[in-house]
């Protein structure tokens, strides 16, 4: 289906009625004649979209590159929390529990974490060597923050000197960072209350990327920051505050990838995506261009990145990061950054967009076998949930890739959602 905004900008039609009826698609009919507003935008005037949270209370779960369901598809994650338009202070507290996705409503709390922000909740997560029992997530206490297990009562099984960030598919390692510098450097996506030990260095040699074991509970410093940043090709200056974010293991877990940011008072930030064997060996850069944003593995050699590539424009590429060579992606209609996912099958991409000049996100499927996109749905973010509270979609796949988990703000609170996808694949 043609979206609205392109149908009435065809060239047979004038632009001043183009304008008026692109508006009015946006305005009256969007609000009196959804299913219409949807056939026109999707192609469908089905509805696939069931909350599954209520409110007076918020319910999120957080980023796309984790999923809420557990293995036996009867329970989402989620948080719950009094309040959703400001950023989350010290003080603050989330609860932590799980949902029905049948949509009744009830929240079955299991505990607490002062260690979470809107953009990635508190690293919430099935543990995965056992994903119907067992739930990992941050938390801080006795002035540091820390990883913790819990089982499905609420009782602590285990509890880990440094936070989660991305654990090995078997669930016997993970990758930790330092979650105060990341507050510092990008705000929502670190947690307040705990002073940066290396506030003062630009580069330290002390601080990076922490191996965990889960196991023995031990972990160590394998990659530093400044070991991150000497990694050629250098093409920064040394003198300006480094840190990495978004960890992402590949589906076997032998290999993960990160990106390493830096920011120059005079030119901003840039970006670039790193990768290593497991272990930290073999670092390499993947993507040298200083743009690239939001990542999913494909497989053990592949990822998708939406970057700026060799070509001279961002788009989504498909990178080979034994060699860095890579192609463009839907190069027709995935034409903006968005959470971007593979299906468990590998045959779709899961993605979504940011507002657009009528504040609407939309929800979509690219087909990577016949190079088509299937709108699922728009969503409005209203205004006050811009910025460091914004509530993206962050789509995420329940575990056999028939339906998907997102969080929105469309009616105005932020709420959890499932997707049905059976009738569209």
């Amino acid at each position: 289906m043609i979206p609205s905004n392109l149908l009435f900008r065809s060239s047979w039609v004038p632009w001043r009625l183009a304008r008026r009826m692109e508006d009015w698609a946006e305005g009256p009919l969007r609000a009196r004649l959804p299913a219409l507003y949807r056939g026109l935008h999707c192609g469908r005037l089905r509805n696939l979209i069931q909350p599954v949270t209520f409110g007076p209370m918020h319910h999120f779960f957080g980023y796309y590159d984790k999923s809420p369901w557990n293995r036996s598809g009867d329970k989402l994650l989620a948080l719950r929390v009094p309040f959703a338009d400001r950023p989350p202070d010290k003080n603050d507290a989330a609860e932590v529990g799980w949902i029905p996705p049948d949509g009744n409503g009830r929240f079955i709390p299991l505990g607490e974490t002062l260690a979470w922000n809107w953009q990635q909740g508190c690293m919430l997560r099935w543990h995965p060597s056992d994903p119907d029992t067992l739930i990992c997530h941050n938390h801080r206490e006795g002035g540091r923050f820390v990883g913790l297990v819990r089982n499905l009562k609420g009782a602590v099984e285990a509890r880990y000197e440094r936070p989660f960030y991305a654990i090995r598919p078997d669930g016997s390692s993970a990758v930790s960072l330092n979650f105060s510098r990341l507050h510092r450097f990008r705000p929502g996506y670190g947690y307040p209350g705990v002073p940066d030990p290396w506030a003062g260095e630009s580069v330290p040699e002390r601080d990076g990327l922490w191996w965990m074991d889960l196991r023995s509970g031990s972990s160590e410093l394998f990659l530093s920051l400044k070991e991150i940043a000497a990694a050629e090709p250098r093409m920064y200056p040394t003198d300006v505050p480094h840190w990495v974010n978004h960890v992402q293991f590949s589906p076997r877990g032998t290999r993960f990838a990160f990106l390493h940011r830096w920011y120059h008072p005079a030119k901003g930030w840039a970006t670039r995506l790193m990768a290593a064997e497991a272990d930290g060996t073999r670092l390499r850069s993947v993507i040298a261009t200083g743009v690239v944003s939001h990542y999913d593995w494909q497989d053990e050699e592949h990822l998708l990145a939406w970057a700026l590539g060799p070509e001279g424009r961002p788009a989504f590429h498909l990178y080979n990061v034994e060699t860095g060579r890579c192609r463009v992606v839907g190069r027709d209609c995935m034409k903006e950054d968005g959470h971007c996912s593979f299906s468990p099958d590998g045959r779709w991409i899961l993605n979504d967009t940011y507002p657009d000049g009528y504040g609407m996100r939309t929800l979509y499927l690219y087909d990577l076998q016949r190079g088509r996109r299937i709108n699922l749905e728009r969503f409005h973010s209203p205004a006050r949930y811009r910025g460091e509270t914004r509530c993206d979609l962050h789509p995420r796949w329940n575990r056999d890739g028939t339906a998907v988990c997102i969080d929105s703000a469309h009616t105005g609170s932020r709420q959890m959602y499932v997707v049905n996808l059976k009738p569209v694949l």
